[in-house]
């Protein structure tokens, strides 16, 4: 493979950052086919040196790009293009199904819900119908008890290439959706009687899971850094995090409290479920790296889902255990009789083989980072005087933390009332106090209904006010 000439300088008198020019001229040109797969960049020094800039900023360009999943790096071989079908049709030619094939609400204000009028219906269709005419028993046998073997697979390179998660297939449970693989983590993981630790706020069906298992729930309180770690000796066995984009407040756990976990559960005898739920969409800067990518000491499970990214209507999860708990997650899967639909996983394990999963990864990305950044804009220039927002770049909620004299649940009902699905902050809080806000979510609606419920939302506010309703809504 021969080293690739980008034909590319930097405009240094441009807004946009250095690194960013780089990714951009490369993703185009890979996009182009200009780039084929598995051909080879220039080294980060070269490319360096030709360009004018420090080392760091290329590296950092590459780095960007691998976790968009546009290249790959070996050790002594440097970075090459994925050879995963990544190279996209122009926007003239790609073609969309209609938008009235799916039945989801418009102007739905509602949290984590995927827009699936974006999903690839016609390219999913052609990749079952050619598995379908090739190797039909394949959409009902040959999954065997822990997931099709290509799948696992297909999701053990994508943890790889995406989490930094150095997975094996083998370690690899593919589970109905990512509410069953906790299931089962907390069945395997959790002693009888024992203590579960879990975020405050955080995802109310975790403690409803523990306490229909018989264990007790600890809340851990949620700061600036992260989820509070537990005393070692205090009875907690297991911990549930949220760690790359907590729910629902949306901050990402600092470095230094993961390695606190981390050391926790190596000192507790404890184990870590990490639930990476919709890590794939950070809108800027690096990835966050999963925790279990960092765990040397094998003490983080780590749960994924599909659901956000791909299809809420698949119903398609997965655990990646470490080395030492294959065995136990697997016996607590079979003794759960938890299996997941055999017809999708070998239809996915070829999607993802042939790219199309990955292209329509990169496509939503780009759309929902549109969405959530119009969102954010939109509530601190026109919602300043009813709360304040915290752009975490990432994820497919923003809360709205709403000024002392607002009842978010008060809100939230109202705002149901009418159609918008948003949620109130402070339902997801146990013991937590003071947290008053509404979870709306970003990924929905496209620009043009996102205006149109902000607009509703703005009446719901101001009609449930004590104080007469502001007469200027929005600028023009």
């Amino acid at each position: 493979m021969t080293v690739a000439a980008l034909g590319f300088m930097p405009d240094r008198g441009s807004d946009t950052p250095i690194f960013e020019q780089i990714c951009a001229a490369i993703r185009s040109r890979i996009r182009s086919g200009a780039l084929a797969p598995e051909e080879r960049l220039p080294a980060t020094r070269a490319l360096a040196t030709d360009l004018g800039v420090a080392r760091a900023t290329v590296v950092t360009a590459y780095e960007q790009l691998m976790a968009e999943g546009y290249l790959r790096s070996r050790r002594g071989s440097g970075y090459t293009v994925c050879a995963m079908g990544e190279v996209e049709l122009s926007p003239a030619e790609e073609t969309y199904p209609a938008q009235d094939l799916t039945e989801h609400p418009p102007l739905s204000l509602e949290a984590g819900e995927p827009d699936m009028r974006l999903f690839p219906y016609r390219a999913w269709a052609k990749c079952v119908s050619r598995l379908c005419r090739t190797r039909p028993e394949e959409m009902l046998t040959g999954c065997g008890g822990f997931g099709h073997p290509e799948l696992r697979q297909a999701i053990a390179t994508h943890v790889r290439d995406w989490r930094g998660i150095p997975a094996r297939p083998e370690q690899i449970l593919v589970t109905s959706g990512a509410t069953e693989a906790l299931d089962i983590c907390l069945h395997a993981l959790a002693r009888q009687g024992g203590t579960v630790a879990v975020e405050d706020p955080g995802f109310p069906p975790i403690c409803n899971f523990a306490e229909a298992q018989g264990l007790r729930v600890r809340d851990l309180f949620v700061d600036a850094q992260g989820a509070e770690v537990p005393t070692v000796g205090d009875g907690t066995g297991v911990v549930v995090l949220t760690p790359s984009h907590q729910y629902p407040l949306g901050g990402a756990m600092s470095a230094g409290r993961r390695q606190s976990f981390i050391a926790w559960a190596a000192q507790a005898g404890g184990w870590i479920i990490e639930d990476d739920y919709d890590s794939e969409f950070r809108y800027a800067g690096h990835p966050i790296p999963a925790m279990a990518g960092v765990d040397a000491q094998g003490r983080t499970v780590y749960i994924g889902s599909f659901s956000k990214v791909f299809s809420n209507s698949l119903r398609m999860g997965y655990i990646v255990a470490p080395d030492g708990l294959v065995d136990v997650l697997g016996t607590a899967m079979s003794a759960k009789g938890a299996r997941a639909s055999s017809m999708p996983q070998a239809a996915l394990a070829e999607f993802m083989h042939r790219g199309e999963f990955y292209r329509h990864l990169r496509r939503v990305r780009r759309v929902y980072a549109e969405r959530h950044r119009n969102l954010v804009d939109r509530l601190r220039r026109d919602f300043s005087d009813v709360g304040h927002v915290q752009d975490h770049h990432a994820g497919m909620q923003v809360v709205l933390h709403l000024r002392d004299g607002l009842n978010d649940q008060k809100l939230a009902q109202s705002a149901r009332a009418h159609g918008l699905g948003a949620d109130a902050l402070s339902a997801f809080c146990r013991g937590s106090a003071g947290l008053n806000g509404l979870i709306l979510g970003a990924s929905l609606n496209d620009l043009d209904e996102q205006e149109e419920a902000l607009e509703r939302l703005r009446r719901v506010i101001s009609s449930t006010e004590k104080s007469p309703p502001q007469e200027r809504i929005f600028r023009t």
